[in-house]
């Protein structure tokens, strides 16, 4: 696949970070694509996803707060980049052109 296209993981995770705001972290990231998507991932999944878009430079993260809830640990959070919220938009653009002019489904 060229470095360009996004997979559908890819976007899922992409659009999940971008829903959840500054509260993008792993385990929420994995929650949201679970209740919007309906699809079980695992959280090594999530994570290994989550790494791929940051070394193309689509995603960014940072440390948050030491929390007591988690035993002083912090939480990686995620953010999309510039690069990341317009391979979104083309990724969005190119699947409607694909879909344009179908009925349905076929298969």
């Amino acid at each position: 696949m060229p470095d360009d296209l996004l997979g559908g993981l890819q976007q899922l995770v992409m659009l999940a970070v971008l829903r959840l705001g500054t509260d993008a972290y792993g385990a929420r990231i994995q929650q949201e694509l679970e209740a919007r998507a309906g699809r079980t991932v695992a959280i090594s999944t999530v994570y290994v996803t989550l790494g791929r878009l940051e070394r193309r430079g689509l995603v960014r993260s940072r440390l948050g707060s030491p929390t007591p809830i988690r035993g002083g640990k912090a939480k990686r959070c995620y953010a999309l980049t510039a690069a990341g919220t317009l391979a979104l938009r083309q990724s969005r653009s190119t699947l409607s052109r694909m879909w344009a002019g179908l009925r349905e489904a076929r298969g």
